[in-house]
């Protein structure tokens, strides 16, 4: 068994992730979070991140002490309730209270109150389109009415979201309050699709066929996952300051769950929602529905996957066709009247500032990769949860590389889905951490 072999890659993973029963890297994880936070809360030129981290920096503190508390108490009884896996559960649960819903609360109760610097700019844009969307029925503005704005206020005055998006912001739009900020409700719909994806899993069958994986193994891996789509800092901040990403990632995470349990039609539902908020969500989509062929039921996945986005963007086609086009494919293309701020120093973006005919270059490289990952699927398409986790993953991870505009906060999207896969493992021995393998090994046997 050599280094290099997936059985040895798995039991270094598994060995570092369960040290000292998984207490040594949740201690590293609200450690470093602690540190970002508080780096965050002195140096960032941007005021809600600033407040975030001020509030988010103390909630990972306690909980890394928290940790060590358990550390000892395991160290003096390893048997100790206190810290195990429930335990661990209930300081995520905490962790993830006080730094992202607590910070949600905070700023929007400040935001009420008159402060102007308590919000990222999407929150905004969202309000402004579920206002738009009960007055006008399309949350979108033409590009007539985009041009008449002043020009340091035609940015805001684009959408570059599906329509569902909208519905986020809707309450703002019925009342003034601290509780219709639309950050309020991107952290109800995250935690009801976590929710419901923790279940999915629990409730799954371990496998069709041997013996099922013992459950804390499960379990712990679960918790894995959940850390990383909530308490990790990328997730916590963008929740606290903006928002939007969030129920888009937990309903694909969903989605994945529900696979994983073997429901493709609840999957396709679930990810056709996401893509009903952003077209984030659409590749994910296609994925599974290619998963879905793999066991006959791509028509059940592909009814919602595709159905629902298809249905949302329906009633803003007919009310305004050329707002629609405007916002959602001439904005996110760079064919605006301004253009996206987002702006990150990955790949395609240096590539396309920096070479002559960069945009091209980056747009084709992005294509390549894309042809790439169809040609995997044709030739290999996914059969398991993990497999499709695993894909929509690093193919993310390809796109936001490649893309010449993206922002640094997207990356919570592959790392959510890569941390996922290990928690949709059904495995039929007794690890069930060689999720990250399935796709190498299978790489390796094509």
């Amino acid at each position: 068994m050599t280094a290099d072999d997936p059985t040895t890659r798995r039991w270094h993973w598994r060995a570092f992730d369960t040290a000292a029963g998984g207490l040594a890297l949740d201690l590293g994880l609200y450690a470093v979070s602690a540190l970002f936070a508080a780096i965050t809360a002195v140096t960032s030129t941007l005021l809600p991140h600033r407040a975030w981290g001020a509030v988010a920096a103390v909630g990972y503190l306690v909980a890394a002490l928290a940790v060590v508390v358990q550390l000892l108490l395991r160290r003096r009884t390893p048997t100790s309730r206190l810290a195990g896996l429930p335990a661990r559960w209930t300081v995520t649960a905490l962790t993830w209270a006080s730094t992202a819903l607590l910070p949600v609360i905070w700023q929007s109760v400040e935001r009420t109150a008159g402060r102007t610097d308590r919000a990222q700019e999407e929150v905004l844009v969202v309000e402004h389109a579920g206002a738009r969307l009960l007055e006008h029925g399309t949350p979108y503005l033409g590009p007539d009415a985009i041009a008449a704005l002043p020009p340091g206020e035609q940015l805001l005055g684009y959408t570059p979201y599906q329509p569902g998006m909208a519905l986020f912001g809707l309450p703002r739009a019925l009342t003034d309050s601290w509780w219709t900020d639309s950050r309020v409700w991107f952290a109800v719909g995250t935690a009801l699709a976590l929710a419901l994806a923790v279940a999915a899993l629990r409730r799954a069958p371990a496998t069709t066929a041997g013996p099922a994986a013992p459950q804390p193994h499960r379990d712990a891996a679960l918790l894995r996952a959940v850390q990383a789509a909530t308490v990790l800092p990328i997730c916590a901040l963008t929740l606290a300051t903006g928002g939007d990403d969030l129920p888009v990632l937990a309903l694909c995470l969903l989605a994945l769950a529900f696979a994983a349990a073997d429901r493709p039609g609840l999957a396709g539902i679930a990810v056709g929602l996401a893509g009903a908020l952003k077209l984030f969500a659409w590749p994910v989509a296609l994925v599974l529905i290619v998963w879905g062929l793999t066991r006959r039921a791509g028509a059940r996945v592909a009814a919602g996957a595709i159905g629902l986005p298809v249905a949302a963007l329906v009633p803003a086609l007919l009310v305004d066709r050329d707002a629609l086009v405007e916002n959602v494919l001439r904005f996110p293309l760079g064919h605006g009247l301004v253009t996206s701020p987002a702006q990150s120093p990955f790949p395609g973006y240096l590539i396309a500032s920096a070479l002559p005919a960069g945009r091209i270059i980056a747009a084709a490289l992005l294509v390549a990769a894309g042809v790439a990952i169809a040609v995997r699927l044709a030739r290999r398409p996914p059969r398991t949860a993990v497999t499709t986790a695993l894909i929509c993953g690093y193919g993310l991870l390809a796109a936001i590389a490649l893309m010449p505009s993206t922002r640094f906060g997207y990356l919570l999207y592959p790392l959510a889905l890569l941390t996922w896969a290990p928690a949709l493992h059904r495995p039929t021995g007794e690890s069930n951490i060689p999720a990250l393998d399935e796709l190498s090994g299978r790489a390796t046997s094509a």
